[in-house]
């Protein structure tokens, strides 16, 4: 294979090698993904099995969305006023702790459903205040240059536990049992949390103000500000609203006479999504960011349809896949766009926001296809809320011609960011 084209292949590994800290934060993410994923099999599964509703199953969004939406805005403004490395660290602690819940819980001669929504309202919030955090804190461990890349590595850090997580939840939760998933979840918390420890105070900035609504509002306005940066978030709102299947897939496994494939179709969006960012070196060479968010943002809604309309599973699990990756695809040149142009001391305001663009919708997302499989059937909520999509963002491509023509080589943001890092480097040199 030519040289070149292997280098466009492979993923670009330049902020690995750089940072030790950035390792540190890859490897904590990627033990502490796989854990989660196996909870995000095994809570769906106990609740079909102790209420047999597809609604009751679909309502984990409509618990998780409160507190997504307030603690994502509010951990955003802690996230630019503490320390980032310790914020992170104790919530994944609090993450560990409700993963021993759900583990008690399932152990129990008659499990309950009302924990099983507890724990989901309260993950979300935890993991909400975690996520701008983790977001605005990997920016500042690897070079402006290299942050497209650090994306793309960041992306097949989630993909690989999310195909490896909820394959292995599906043999776990049908053979051994829930309390074994909730058991391994609750380790690799702790392992995670060993790595978070090792890497480097991260302070905020010495003009940090105190979280208020003031300092919140203050994101808000220059967000409302970018109309580049709304447009990001439209599309991933709208795409995981419109054409999330999650909710729906153990019924979905039920109607095709196939439970043994349910941890299958779970891991399918992110084998998906693995096999981009195992292939996406092109993706630092690209410039156009908001044309491929939309393109690909499409190419999702339309493979979550196909796979609705599909009566053979192996079909589709071969469209989930195809989904998964052009929703990797649009994740990534979000994250590049996003890292590539806001400033450092907004960076964790502005990640509580796109938290609750590409939080909120899977939620809202939960709660459309539950309702909706319960009154009109589980394919066609699949497959009208994959067509609903594709619209969506032909709609959207005309509304938001600042994002279609978006160019990092050119943009305004773009242009002033990489030049204030380079004058930080060369005071620092």
């Amino acid at each position: 294979m030519p040289r070149d084209l292997l280098r466009d292949l492979l993923p670009d590994l330049s902020p690995w090698k750089a940072s030790a800290d950035f390792r540190r934060l890859w490897t904590s993410g990627l033990i502490s993904n796989f854990g989660s994923f196996l909870t995000l099999v095994a809570v769906p599964v106990q609740l079909k099995d102790l209420t047999g509703s597809a609604a009751a199953v679909g309502a984990i969004g409509a618990v998780e969305l409160l507190p997504l939406i307030v603690c994502g805005l509010y951990g955003g403004a802690l996230a630019d006023a503490l320390d980032k490395r310790k914020l992170i660290a104790w919530t994944e602690a609090g993450q560990g702790l409700l993963s021993a819940a759900l583990l008690v819980d399932a152990l129990l001669p008659h499990p309950a459903v009302w924990p099983l929504y507890a724990v989901a309202a309260l993950s979300a919030a935890l993991g909400s205040v975690q996520r701008p955090a983790l977001d605005s804190l990997w920016p500042r461990l690897v070079a402006h240059a290299d942050l497209p890349a650090a994306a793309s590595l960041n992306s097949l850090r989630w993909t690989v536990g999310g195909v490896a997580g909820p394959a292995v939840a599906g043999v776990v939760v049908a053979y051994a049992g829930l309390g074994w998933a909730y058991a391994a979840d609750m380790l690799t918390f702790a392992v995670s949390l060993a790595f978070i420890v090792r890497i480097a105070p991260s302070p905020a900035a010495h003009e940090a103000a105190r979280p208020s609504l003031t300092t919140v509002l203050e994101g808000a306005r220059y967000a409302w500000s970018r109309k580049e940066l709304l447009g990001t978030y439209a599309v991933d709102l709208a795409a995981m609203f419109l054409a999330m299947p999650l909710a729906v897939l153990p019924f979905l496994a039920d109607e095709l006479h196939a439970d043994w494939a349910l941890g299958l179709m779970y891991a399918a969006l992110p084998a998906g999504s693995l096999l981009v960012s195992l292939t996406g070196g092109w993706t630092s060479r690209v410039h156009r960011h908001g044309l491929l968010v939309v393109v690909s943002a499409t190419g999702w809604g339309l493979a979550v349809a196909a796979a609705g309309a599909c009566g053979n599973v192996w079909l589709v699990l071969l469209f989930l896949t195809v989904g998964g990756g052009f929703d990797m695809v649009s994740g990534i040149f979000r994250a590049a766009l996003w890292n590539q142009t806001i400033p450092d001391e907004l960076r964790g305001r502005l990640a509580g926001i796109e938290l609750l663009s590409y939080s909120v919708g899977p939620q809202l997302g939960q709660v459309r296809a539950g309702s909706l499989a319960a009154w009109a059937g589980v394919r066609t909520s699949v497959v009208s809320g994959g067509l609903a999509c594709a619209g969506a963002m032909g709609l959207l491509a005309l509304c938001l011609p600042g994002l279609m023509t978006y160019d990092a080589r050119t943009n305004e943001h773009s242009v002033r960011m990489r030049e204030r890092r380079a004058a930080a480097g060369r005071a620092v040199g």
